[in-house]
């Protein structure tokens, strides 16, 4: 059962949608530089170019604690006096709040990343939790330090303090008018998860909590998984094709999974358009950088060096597991082409059916999957998927090969083309690295 329809109780003020979550986040355009500035001019963008096509959540990701010199060297991590990270002032002179009123001025809801844990400067200098008696190294557990980012430790949540100094700093946040709370170096820590939705459902906000990151993510911990809002299956996802093999290894994965399941899977932010401005390159726009993509570095300024081909695989498979959909590129700079991917309607629509597809063919290097109407049997979704990167693909399909009814419409979304009944096989080409992304039925919900 793949329906997202089983809901937390009704008092939750963790948000849950049966529906993906739209929006766009800041770590692909500026990793850990993000600046008041850049959020701003994406802001106004945002208004125009997402927003009509129902997208909703401005995220700030990583980095909005940072401090840096004159020089852009980072100094320290600010912090308040009870452990908490507060935003830079070198890169967010007006504070968070400034940001958050703009974003729902725009009339859109505001999110923002933290990481796992208490600071371990907090500990050094054995802070105090707030409203408490309790101090940093009350709570700290020296042993569990993130594998990529070592800036805190993790809190032993049987200790007491444990449970108040989260509860202080996730109120200091959605009091600071955060709507989206994106929990990084959670998945594997599940008393820590549970910690932060005990936090949230204190405020009496509702509030997304969104998991991260993929790799530590295991179904042993449904139940407290169930507790938020969306989930990361994947590691980190850029433009290269080994990322496109990750998303549908982990789609695999979790297709089947988790039997009532309440939350949805996130195969992370969408690399389209104008990437990381923070490391600038003049020749940004080279096509030699289309050579970036194949070795995997990500750290360059460039427009994404995937293909035509490789963007419209991915985003099909995004409409097609129903994952939230985050822009990643710069807004005000991406091309036309990546935001008319994000915002093309049959896309949107099959997303927003909010039911994870399944595979019904594997072979040959091409896979079908499926994605049934939540309101209709006879409608649906169906991408055939060409998983070779070096040849294109012939497949001969009908409505058997399809799971469909002899009399079922079938439209092709990318070329806008109608195939009609196919009782008889027809003959489809499929380039390398692309997809066929079909409609059936009568689609309209």
């Amino acid at each position: 059962m793949l329906s997202l329809g089983l809901m937390p109780s009704a008092l939750s003020q963790v948000i849950h949608s049966q529906s993906p979550l739209r929006g766009w986040n800041s770590w692909d355009s500026y990793g850990k530089y993000p600046t008041e500035a850049a959020i701003l001019k994406n802001i106004e963008s945002f208004k125009e170019t997402l927003k009509p096509a129902g997208y909703e959540y401005v995220v700030i990701d990583a980095g909005w604690n940072i401090e840096k010199d004159k020089n852009n060297q980072i100094t320290h991590l600010a912090m308040d006096n009870y452990g908490r990270y507060i935003p830079a002032k070198t890169a967010f002179p007006q504070g968070i709040t400034f940001i958050a009123d703009r974003v729902h001025e725009a009339g859109l809801k505001f999110g923002i990343h933290v990481m796992r844990g208490i600071p371990r400067e907090a500990y050094r200098k054995n802070l105090k939790i707030a409203g408490t008696p309790y101090t940093a190294r009350d709570i700290a557990d020296t042993s569990s330090i993130c594998s990529w980012n070592s800036d805190n430790y993790g809190v032993a949540m049987n200790r007491p303090g444990a449970q108040e100094y989260y509860d202080s700093y996730i109120g200091l946040l959605i009091d600071w008018g955060v709507d989206f709370i994106k929990a990084d170096d959670m998945t594997a820590h599940p008393a820590e998860i549970a910690a932060v939705v005990k936090a949230i459902e204190k405020k009496k906000k509702p509030v997304v909590l969104s998991l991260s990151p993929g790799e530590g993510s295991d179904s042993k911990n449904a139940a407290v998984y169930n507790k938020a809002t969306m989930l990361r299956i994947t590691r980190d996802i850029w433009d290269n094709e080994m990322s496109i093999h990750r998303a549908f290894d982990a789609w695999k994965k979790w297709s089947e999974a988790l039997h009532g399941r309440t939350f949805l899977l996130d195969m992370d932010m969408i690399p389209f358009g104008h990437l990381c401005l923070h490391n600038p390159n003049p020749g940004y726009t080279s096509q030699d950088l289309k050579e970036e993509g194949k070795k995997n570095v990500r750290g360059l300024e460039r427009m994404s060096t995937w293909s035509k081909d490789q963007q419209y695989t991915f985003i099909t498979l995004l409409a097609l597991s129903a994952s939230p959909l985050m822009m990643g590129g710069n807004l005000p700079t991406s091309d036309d082409f990546s935001m008319e991917l994000i915002t093309n309607p049959d896309m949107l629509l099959c997303n927003q059916n909010g039911i994870t597809g399944k595979i019904i063919y594997d072979r040959d290097g091409i896979e079908i999957w499926k994605t049934v109407s939540r309101n209709s049997p006879d409608c649906g979704w169906i991408g055939v998927f060409n998983r070779k990167g070096d040849e294109r693909k012939v497949i001969s399909i009908n409505h058997k090969i399809l799971g469909l009814k002899d009399a079922t419409i079938v439209h092709d979304i990318w070329k806008d083309k109608t195939y009609g009944r196919l009782k008889k096989k027809k003959n489809i080409k499929v380039n390398a690295n692309g997809v066929v992304f079909l409609k059936y039925g009568d689609n309209k919900q």
